[in-house]
């Protein structure tokens, strides 16, 4: 046996010499997969000069010193490439994402709370963007509740002050244009959260709406996030 089962450290063997590049080479994994986080999962090439200790999910058809390898875990150690596949039940935290995953031994399951058996269970998502207000009253942001999600709330911060005539703003979606907030502060740092009474699942999708109260936009910017659930279907 030249390797643990469960994660592939090296082991030393019997009257191994220089057995310190083996212990050494097992420190460097273990330190790189625990905590895992997962710097991203659809690179279709190996990126270059990243960090000692990085970690990618290797998406299909990844070329490169990633060709074949697909599935499994890239961890950036000693100049090269070490490659860990993933098991049933890891958790990650995908740094791209800003949610962490569960492996149903096939691939990441995005935001997963909980897993069955059958790959069914329940996901928490987030969707955020930031939205530069353009002259008028209503704007309709690329921040997008997807179909499917049963929404929490809304949050939102101005990052840059809002300008223009108006007193105040809210945040909605169509149809329903001060579902998560009215009467916000124009200044940098203003914030709205805007949480449901009742969770709301929308059934196709929703980009959320910006609305000046009592006059219009000019400028500004805002960073805006949605928060929701999803359920997650058994496996075929």
């Amino acid at each position: 046996m030249d390797e643990t089962a469960r994660i592939g450290l090296p082991l030393v063997q019997a009257a191994q010499a220089q057995k310190h590049v083996t212990v050494n080479e097992a420190f460097a994994r273990l330190d790189a997969l625990w905590p895992l986080v997962i710097a991203g999962r659809d690179l279709a090439e190996p990126p270059e000069g990243v960090a000692e200790g990085t970690v990618y999910a290797v998406p299909e058809g990844a070329g490169g010193d990633w060709a074949g390898q697909a599935g499994r875990l890239a961890l950036a150690l000693g100049g090269g490439w070490a490659f860990v596949p993933p098991a049933r039940g890891w958790t990650a935290w995908l740094a791209g994402e800003g949610r962490a995953a569960i492996h149903d031994g096939s691939d990441w399951r995005a935001g997963a709370l909980t897993l069955s058996e059958s790959g069914a269970g329940l996901a928490a998502g987030l969707v955020a963007g930031e939205h530069a207000l353009a002259p008028g009253g209503t704007a309709m942001t690329g921040v997008v509740i997807p179909a499917g999600a049963m929404v929490i709330g809304v949050t939102a911060r101005v990052v840059e002050a809002l300008t223009g005539t108006l007193s105040g703003w809210r945040i909605g979606t169509p149809g329903a244009e001060d579902r998560f907030g009215t009467g916000l502060g124009l200044a940098a740092g203003s914030w709205g959260r805007g949480m449901l009474g009742a969770p709301m699942t929308y059934y196709s999708d929703a980009p959320l709406v910006l609305t000046a109260e009592g006059g219009s936009f000019d400028a500004g910017r805002v960073r805006l996030a949605v928060h929701y659930l999803e359920t997650l279907l058994p496996d075929a």
